[in-house]
């Protein structure tokens, strides 16, 4: 399928502009994507912020932070919604008259979109959990080596969780693409080619489980001079990477 200008436009209702199509399609993905996100956040602060405690309590008492624990769920669930655009959306809106290219774009901008909403999630219970703690007592010691050392340096909170779950969506966004246009044999066999943009950032970032284990092999963070821009760029590549797979591809590909 060509996907020159002339093309997609020729491809468009009359009076829908290009920004408009994308607007529609970003609302399709929103709208679709959205009781897995909200189920997701749901679950995750009943069982960290109201459960967690509650059996802190009940087995010897608060002494660290309950919500530091949950550390590594948005980073393997984001990749999960990585996985989900392309067999739940692509067929769908190319279908539609959406062009591959702008299927891609969309597809950036909303797994950009979802990294912020759930690292501001991420913020907002760290402060959260951080007002209980003070207000009963409490230790909210962190559990985990992170970019910040105080859930106080919101910006830095931000970062890492923005940098580490949009980096896994990619790497979702690139098996999910692999998978339904090479079949499962050949998309086993990409495996390390599509999670690379997740293993940059854990590399690059150093922080959370892995941290320590790669602390005791020598190797330390660089700069986050280096590191952020690292990190952005592999995101962009993988975004990139998997809008150049998906352009040959038919809306029913054979299977492997």
């Amino acid at each position: 399928m060509s996907t020159g200008t002339a093309v997609e436009r020729a491809t468009l209702p009359r009076g829908v502009t290009d920004r408009q199509r994308l607007k529609q399609v970003l609302v399709a993905m929103t709208r679709g994507m959205q009781q897995m996100l909200v189920g997701y956040w749901a679950v995750m602060l009943v069982a960290f912020l109201v459960v967690g405690i509650v059996i802190q309590l009940a087995t010897g008492g608060v002494d660290s932070s309950m919500w530091d624990y949950g550390t590594q769920s948005p980073k393997y669930f984001s990749m999960a919604i990585g996985v989900t655009l392309t067999p739940a959306f692509f067929a769908m809106l190319v279908a539609q008259g959406v062009t591959r290219r702008m299927y891609s774009l969309a597809a950036g901008i909303y797994l950009t979109g979802a990294a912020a909403a759930t690292s501001l999630l991420w913020v907002l219970a760290y402060q959260l959990e951080h007002a209980l703690y003070a207000w009963q007592g409490w230790p909210d010691k962190l559990n985990n080596p992170h970019l910040f050392t105080s859930t106080s340096q919101v910006g830095l909170v931000f970062l890492e969780f923005f940098l580490l779950i949009l980096s896994h969506e990619v790497a979702g966004w690139l098996l999910g693409i692999t998978f339904v246009r090479f079949g499962f044999w050949l998309g086993v066999l990409m495996l390390p080619l599509a999670v690379l943009p997740a293993a940059a950032a854990e590399f690059l970032l150093v922080a959370q489980w892995l941290a320590d284990l790669l602390n005791k092999t020598g190797y330390h963070r660089p700069p986050l001079a280096v590191a952020v821009p690292s990190v952005l760029v592999v995101s962009a590549l993988g975004v990139y990477a998997g809008h150049r797979v998906l352009e040959p591809m038919a809306l029913k590909p054979a299977k492997g």
